[in-house]
């Protein structure tokens, strides 16, 4: 493993296991509200903390993005994304499912990532040309190649509804033509699923970086394709994010450019 990753595994670890700890005194935390179903507690900023402590014990020249705390910048090339706590709603109504996110970027390119489900005792983790792994274990995209018998997973908004017809469309869309979908409320499992194959493909609008690039290296390691909703690899960028086995996207791809707008199409 490469010695970055494992830095980041350790960090992720460390905060996954204070943050079940927290699961059970829920009634005693403090929790704030940053904007509309957008909520913030002291184990977010806590567990974001201690994954700070632990980079910089190895890393003192790191840039960081951390979901809770901001940029911290230095002139170094690579830079880590960082959500303490992806599935916070989920956490503070005592709903076992939630994980810890970093990913870690090289010139801009993502290099490492590692996700941690503290519930499941599961560590999902990838390094750029060296595979997926979950527990160490390899893993793979699910080989699903048509929709009819597909099980995707998506998130629906909640904190921003321009999009929200465009949304309905490619959610009704999908509804009609798959097994299944799930929302499930932690865009960071949802993407290590798809990963390991547990569902075959997953599509959401308007997210963060630190939501999603831990685990859009996850999906290319394990053989998936990622990108936003026209195609490119502005993801991370744009928010709108779409992947599954190679077969199964083109599907995919397809009622997205038939469903979602052009202003929403990014």
């Amino acid at each position: 493993m490469h010695p970055i990753l494992n830095v980041a595994t350790e960090a992720a670890r460390t905060a996954g296991e204070y943050i079940l700890q927290q699961a059970e005194h829920l009634d005693r935390l403090q929790v704030e509200k940053k904007g509309r179903n957008d909520y913030v507690s002291q184990v977010d900023i806590t567990a974001e903390k201690m994954i700070i402590e632990t980079i910089r014990k190895y890393y003192p020249d790191h840039n960081l993005r951390a979901e809770e705390t901001g940029v911290h910048k230095t002139q170094s090339r690579f830079e880590w994304l960082i959500d303490p706590l992806d599935g916070t709603t989920n956490f503070l109504h005592g709903f076992p499912h939630y994980a810890v996110s970093l990913a870690v970027l090289e010139n801009g390119k993502l290099a490492h990532a590692a996700i941690y489900d503290p519930n499941r005792d599961e560590m999902f983790a990838a390094s750029k040309g060296e595979g997926a792994r979950l527990n160490n274990y390899r893993i793979r995209v699910s080989p699903q190649k048509t929709l009819d018998d597909a099980l995707l997973a998506t998130g629906i908004p909640y904190t921003q509804f321009d999009f929200m017809e465009d949304y309905l469309q490619s959610f009704r869309s999908f509804m009609t033509q798959t097994a299944g979908l799930r929302r499930a409320g932690s865009a960071a499992l949802d993407l290590a699923y798809v990963a390991c194959g547990r569902v075959d493909g997953y599509w959401e609008f308007n997210l963060k970086p630190w939501d999603i690039a831990a685990g859009a290296l996850i999906v290319k390691e394990a053989g998936g394709l990622v990108t936003d909703f026209k195609g490119g690899e502005d993801f991370l960028e744009s928010g709108n994010i779409l992947t599954a086995n190679p077969k199964l996207y083109k599907e995919m791809a397809h009622i997205i450019g038939h469903t979602v707008s052009e202003p929403f199409r990014k």
